[in-house]
């Protein structure tokens, strides 16, 4: 091994600790707050991703300033150095065996396990079911009653709350008009959306964990995350977390209106 290639890995490794360190004593606040326990697997599963992805990130910059400091135009290099430069197999050979390998772990473990832990709750009872419809430029909230049949509460105006109890499994049934366009539904302190597709129903669970609402926090929010227009930014609503009693008072206060 010649000593370009010695001083590339010594320098590697370090950067590549240093970088590694800062990953796990920052993993805290890289992150918006974790307000549903989904949150906080797709949280661990990005940080898990960031960690594997340094070696890499770090190897690559190293390679490339060191070639563009040691080889840069002008710098004479002594010509028994150029030489003995040659294809390096076994560089080539361990960087297709270790990416290979590593692609294959993500795909079984966030991919394969992250897709069952997401979908876990698919054949639970929910504590709430919520119809949502996105049309340009709003989103429509129909709370369902415990037989999950009939809607006893609807919001519909831009300035609405959508008002979730704590502690809660709820499942959003999501849609969009025929004649709309696609819409994403997406709240940020609970990292799951799901598109609106126009005569499609699809679904999300969220098992609420954090107490919360979007005058402390802007993530609490429901967002539009898919293009869907001149409307598109502002197609939002707040969105407040409040204990379970809290939540039956309100439902039933705004039901008797």
């Amino acid at each position: 091994m010649n000593k370009d290639t010695t001083y590339t890995l010594i320098f590697w490794l370090i950067f590549t600790v240093l970088l590694e360190i800062l990953v796990i004593l920052f993993r805290e606040t890289l992150y918006p707050i974790q307000a549903s326990e989904q949150a906080i697997f797709i949280d661990n599963a990005f940080v898990l991703l960031t960690v594997l992805a340094v070696p890499i990130f770090t190897l690559v910059c190293v390679m490339i300033t060191y070639s563009l400091i040691k080889f840069r135009g002008g710098n004479k290099i002594p010509d028994k150095e150029w030489n003995d430069s040659k294809t390096n197999r076994m560089w080539g050979w361990s960087w297709l065996i270790w990416s290979t390998a590593l692609c294959l772990v993500v795909v079984v473990h966030p991919g394969y396990t992250g897709i069952k832990e997401l979908h876990a709750t698919m054949f639970d009872e929910p504590d709430l079911t919520i119809n949502v419809t996105g049309q340009r430029w709003q989103w429509k909230y129909e709370y369902l009653d415990d037989d999950h049949k009939e809607t006893v509460l609807t919001l519909k105006r831009k300035d609405d709350v959508l008002i979730l109890p704590n502690e809660s499994l709820i499942r959003f049934i999501v849609t969009a008009p025929e004649n709309d366009v696609l819409h994403s539904f997406w709240i940020p302190a609970f990292r799951l959306k799901v598109d609106a597709v126009p005569g499609l129903i699809t679904s999300m669970d969220v098992n609420t964990n954090r107490i919360g609402g979007f005058e402390e926090d802007i993530n609490y929010r429901v967002q539009c995350a898919e293009m869907c227009g001149i409307g598109h930014a502002p197609m939002t609503s707040n969105v407040n977390v409040v204990e379970k009693t809290e939540f039956n008072k309100w439902l039933e206060e705004n039901i008797q209106k």
